[in-house]
C-alpha cells in the first residue's frame, strides 16, 4: 500500500506492507502494581480494611487532615498526596468516622494503598 505523508510542508510518499490478521494487544492496567495480571478488583488493600480510603496515585503524603476518632462526610478532604511536584487531595468516599491512620506524613505510597479506615 502506498501513502502520501507530509512532514514539516514536505510530501513523501511511503510503502507499508499490511498484515491482514489484527493485531491483538494486551490489556493495560494504570494504578498500582508492576505488570503482571490483572489487579483483583475486589480484594480489600493489604494492610487496610474493606472502609479504607485509598491512594488513587502513587506519591507521598503530604499532610493528613484528620484524626482518630473524627467524623468525616463524604467528600471531606481526609489528606493530602504530593506526586511530581502537584498536590492531589484525597477525599472520603463516605461519611463515618476516622478508625485508623495507616500512614505517616511523608511516607511514600503507590496507587491503591490504604491510607485511612473509615467506620
Amino acid at each position: 500500500m502506498k501513502l502520501k505523508v507530509t512532514v514539516n510542508q514536505i510530501p513523501y510518499e511511503v510503502e507499508v506492507e499490511v498484515d491482514d490478521a489484527p493485531a491483538s494487544l494486551p490489556p493495560v492496567y494504570i494504578g498500582g502494581g508492576a505488570g503482571g495480571s490483572a489487579p483483583a478488583a475486589a480484594a480489600a488493600p493489604t494492610g487496610g480494611s474493606a472502609n479504607a480510603v485509598t491512594a488513587p496515585l502513587a506519591g507521598s503524603v503530604r499532610k493528613i487532615l484528620v484524626e482518630v476518632g473524627q467524623s468525616v462526610k463524604s467528600g471531606e478532604v481526609v489528606a493530602v498526596l504530593e506526586a511530581m511536584k502537584m498536590e492531589t487531595e484525597i477525599t472520603s468516599p463516605k461519611a463515618g468516622t476516622v478508625a485508623k491512620i495507616l500512614v505517616d506524613v511523608g511516607a511514600a505510597v503507590q496507587g491503591g494503598d490504604p491510607i485511612i479506615d473509615i467506620d
